[in-house]
């Protein structure tokens, strides 16, 4: 049984609260669409890497980059009320890579299951 840091469990109450924020406090149309996909500490929990991804395209992950950077004191505020911590955490907020990542093995894998089945019907109708 895997035991979980002070650190995991600050960070996952971060991602929770935050959540929350985005959906029901925050009015910034270029967070409108904006996910938290998680929340890293550093081990002294000072600093707080939240990763998000923005779910259409309407707003850039720079605008909302920029709409996180602006809303930084609010968010900060509002999770040192939710969350009882000694020291709140400063918050870096950081586009998550590895969802676009994703797609793209996706579509690459898509385009080699078609070439091969293409391939295939070739050999087949010579035959």
């Amino acid at each position: 049984m895997k035991s979980y840091t002070r650190g995991d469990r600050v960070a996952g109450l971060i991602q929770e609260v935050l959540s929350g924020l985005l959906k029901k406090a925050i009015h910034d149309p270029r967070l409108q669409t904006a996910v938290i996909t998680g929340v890293k500490m550093t081990p002294d929990l000072k600093l707080a890497k939240i990763y998000f991804v923005v779910s259409d395209r309407v707003s850039t992950r720079e605008e909302a980059i920029s709409g996180f950077q602006k809303a930084t004191a609010f968010i900060k505020y509002s999770l040192a009320r939710e969350i009882n911590l000694r020291y709140m955490p400063d918050l870096k907020f950081y586009y998550d890579e590895s969802i676009d990542y994703g797609f793209h093995i996706e579509s690459i894998l898509k385009k080699i299951e078609k070439a091969d089945a293409t391939g295939n019907r070739s050999t087949e109708t010579k035959e």
